[in-house]
């Protein structure tokens, strides 16, 4: 599924992923499907050529920049928030909360990832856990209607684990620590792809990234590794790997969405970039901002105006503003504009994690519960809602009955941090924060020398 090795995945893939971004290519779907059914790999190829002569459509209305300098332009002066003044000891309590609430969120939605709304909502009833307060639990046999879940099931349901399970979507989170801690604030994309290479296995990346990791290993310099036969380019796997930027610049959304664009770059595009961008100010912003309300507010400001995404984020929040709006209708609504792109993409899955913030009501169950409960990128989608509420209002926020299983504890494929302490990640991103205040202070000094 999605193999970014076969032609009769990501042809199609990059069909549909054109499609969406409004080139003129309907004329092509119906010969893709037909070699994708054959295993006609010549005829595929050919038409992969012609996918990339394609012209995009004359009206379309989007203006969606990758270039740095075109984006800043497009975004212009975004909202700077509050930076953080509270004490450090509040700050480490913090940081601990949206550590351990990103992984909790992370195994409440990993079992069920992959799987549509429906199929979950019959799980779960089956299971006893309509509507999801905890864990997924294990049934055997699946209920009627139910063919699978998600291959990590047997590692990920409740009672299965005494750590937080390995997961990409916690595994990018300790990458990022790692290049903060090796390249601070002058992190490029050469530095993201270095430590992709010599951290992170191909075999444990998906999609964008792991088209971008075969890219690499075939010379393609880091700043272009996402624009070769990377039909995933604007999906979810860039936004993913947003947090720790976040944790990193408390309050300073605008230093968050910077780091972010030297991670996202490398192997995304367009909606792909401002979904890593827009994640990264986000919990930056939820760790001083007044409301969650606030919080969304000011990161939207940091993805450029006529997008897609803009679009959908501003959407959410005008139907949240209208008061009136239940939490049903609301996903009516959300989905009458992005229920049409894949699971896995950026733009629909930032329109659930901010839906479900608003209309969660600050309880970290209901708001995880909630964006399960959605389908798209389960897991994903939980971890970031989860990172955004512990920043918030750290580690009480997670329920003890969650946190307790977790021991502490996050396996990771990142080399040399599997069975990390979740606490000691915490405690190491705190120390990059002092070490961004000190660097700054010293730079202020030196400016004022001068």
């Amino acid at each position: 599924m999605h193999d970014v090795l076969d032609p009769r995945d990501f042809v199609l893939d990059e069909w549909r992923q054109l499609d969406a971004s409004g080139f003129l290519v309907a004329d092509l779907e119906a010969p893709i499907r037909a070699a994708v059914a054959a295993g006609d790999v010549p005829a595929l190829l050919d038409l992969e050529r012609r996918l990339a002569a394609a012209p995009r459509d004359p009206a379309w209305a989007y203006d969606e920049p990758s270039e740095p300098e075109a984006i800043a332009a497009a975004v212009g002066t975004p909202d700077a928030g509050t930076p953080w003044t509270g004490t450090d000891a509040e700050l480490a309590r913090r940081l601990r909360g949206a550590w351990l609430a990103r992984c909790a969120g992370c195994v409440m939605g990993k079992p069920v990832e992959s799987l549509d709304r429906a199929t979950i909502e019959r799980y779960l009833r089956a299971a006893g856990a309509w509507p999801q307060t905890g864990y997924v639990p294990l049934l055997d046999p699946l209920p009627d209607g139910v063919t699978e879940l998600h291959w990590s099931a047997p590692e990920s349901v409740l009672g299965a684990f005494d750590a937080a399970p390995r997961d990409d979507d916690t595994d990018y989170t300790v990458l990022g620590l790692h290049l903060l801690e090796t390249y601070g604030a002058a992190l490029t994309v050469e530095d993201v792809a270095r430590e992709w290479l010599d951290r992170l296995p191909f075999t444990q990346t998906y999609t964008a990234e792991r088209a971008t990791y075969r890219n690499l290993i075939e010379g393609d310099a880091p700043a272009l590794a996402a624009r070769r036969r990377n039909p995933y380019r604007e999906w979810i796997g860039a936004l993913i790997r947003a947090d720790a930027f976040g944790y990193a610049a408390p309050g300073e959304p605008a230093a968050a969405a910077d780091l972010a664009l030297a991670d996202a770059r490398l192997s995304h595009l367009a909606n792909g970039i401002y979904g890593e961008q827009w994640a990264a100010a986000l919990v930056a912003a939820a760790f001083t901002a007044p409301s969650l309300r606030a919080a969304l507010a000011t990161a939207a400001t940091y993805v450029p105006p006529r997008t897609r995404l803009r679009e959908a984020l501003d959407l959410v929040l005008a139907i949240h503003d209208r008061g009136d709006v239940g939490w049903d209708a609301a996903v009516a609504e959300i989905d009458g504009l992005v229920g049409h792109y894949d699971w896995v993409h950026t733009i629909n899955n930032a329109a659930g994690i901010a839906a479900t913030l608003l209309w969660g009501e600050g309880d970290f169950t209901l708001s995880v519960a909630r964006v399960v409960a959605l389908g798209w990128d389960t897991d994903s989608s939980a971890a970031t809602v989860g990172s955004v509420l512990g920043a918030m209002h750290g580690p009480e926020v997670v329920p003890d009955a969650l946190a307790a299983p977790l021991h502490d504890t996050l396996r990771s494929a990142i080399r040399d941090y599997d069975h990390s302490r979740i606490s000691a990640l915490a405690d190491r991103t705190l120390a990059v924060v002092q070490g961004r205040r000190a660097s700054a202070s010293a730079s202020a000094s030196e400016d004022v020398v001068a």
